[in-house]
């Protein structure tokens, strides 16, 4: 018998337990996608809206229940009849799985047609009490809309590299390419969680002849080193910024870092990274994204010694099949499928909030079978 209903666990608010609902599955428009997920991370956005520290949190409330996340996976339940490509060409059938990015530009603000970041960047976060119900991962279904990339994914991958890839991995790896690192250049990750070991993987990539992962967690810090990192720092083992300054100078014989990456989403972190830094040296942040989080900067330093500060959020559109490819090429050589460290089952999700908050997981996944 054909399903017609979906299940997912909805939030109405800060602090109030989860509920698992059931919603009527949709009427797929013709160019829309109905998506069976088979796997969703937890993202740290998740997190930060979990606790009520997004403004859109604010707007959740039993009258606006939502289902949250954002970063998954899943195969083709039912397609428009319109569709019959991804967004490369690649033909889609029903069955087929998929990676799709949980936003699209406008195309229409100035920032679209000069090449820069959408100011009005189309989330589809809205009330799962509306049509077509299914706008977040912690659920059996997705719909996705006609704007929202969509790519076919390689069979080698296993659903465990793939769910972190619309997110994790695409926002690292645009990020990373907005900047340069030259020829032997070194590197510091300040961060080792989902986005952390993406970065020293892409930093790997893309020529760095070292890269230091910064943490405060040991088990972080030795997953790190089978995603590239050639040194580790614990912040437990070095409690001070002047401490783990002078450790990146040791590892970097005097010199300090070419390029140091931001990705704890914790402001207090910015000034030590910039004083890690070699004179003409980059600092890229794409961990403090929710709001009212500050850093004193000593711009005089920044001044005097040419230092690049750089903020990247999201992606473009040709970012997921150049990661698709990545994992491809390097599947032997990183275990992209250790990025989830812990499964848990949908109803589960407020154990898997729990653990997080704790520290004991890397990147946790819901399943929602």
């Amino acid at each position: 018998m054909e399903k017609t209903n979906g299940r997912a666990m909805v939030t109405t608010g800060v602090g109030i337990p989860w509920e698992m609902r059931e919603f009527p599955l949709p009427d797929v428009e013709p160019n829309a996608i109905l998506v069976k997920i088979t796997m969703a991370c937890i993202c740290g956005s998740d997190v930060h809206s979990y606790l009520g520290e997004y403004r859109i949190r604010s707007a959740i409330s039993k009258e606006n229940p939502m289902i949250m996340g954002h970063e998954m996976t899943g195969r083709i339940y039912k397609k428009g009849r319109d569709v019959k490509v991804d967004t490369l060409g690649q033909p889609l059938k029903e069955g087929d799985r998929i990676v799709y990015s949980y936003f699209a530009p406008c195309g229409k603000c100035w920032a679209c047609h000069g090449g820069a970041p959408c100011l009005n960047r189309l989330r589809f976060r809205r009330t799962c009490n509306e049509f077509p119900h299914f706008f977040g991962a912690f659920s059996e279904y997705y719909y996705l809309r006609p704007e929202q990339w969509v790519y076919k994914v390689p069979d080698v991958l296993p659903d465990e590299s793939v769910a972190p890839v619309n997110c994790a991995m695409s926002t690292v790896t645009f990020g990373m390419h907005r900047v340069s690192i030259p020829l032997e250049g070194q590197v510091v990750v300040q961060g080792a969680g989902g986005l952390g070991l993406s970065a020293t993987v892409v930093a790997k990539e893309m020529g760095a002849s070292q890269v230091i992962a910064v943490d405060q967690l040991a088990h972080r810090l030795e997953m790190s080193k089978s995603f590239g990192a050639d040194a580790t720092i614990n912040t437990s083992e070095y409690p001070t910024a002047a401490a783990r300054v002078e450790k990146v100078k040791q590892l970097t014989n005097g010199r300090g870092a070419d390029l140091v990456v931001e990705v704890t989403g914790r402001p207090e972190v910015v000034p030590e990274g910039l004083e890690m830094l070699i004179s003409g040296g980059t600092y890229l942040s794409m961990g403090i994204v929710t709001g009212q989080l500050y850093s004193p900067i000593d711009m005089e330093r920044v001044i005097h010694k040419g230092l690049t500060i750089v903020g990247s959020g999201n992606y473009k559109s040709g970012t997921i099949p150049k990661v698709l490819d990545l994992m491809v090429r390097t599947k032997d050589k990183y275990p992209f499928h250790r990025l989830i460290s812990h499964k848990f089952r949908l109803e589960d999700i407020e154990k898997a909030f729990g653990q997080i908050g704790e520290g004991k997981v890397i990147r946790a996944a819901v399943i929602p079978d």
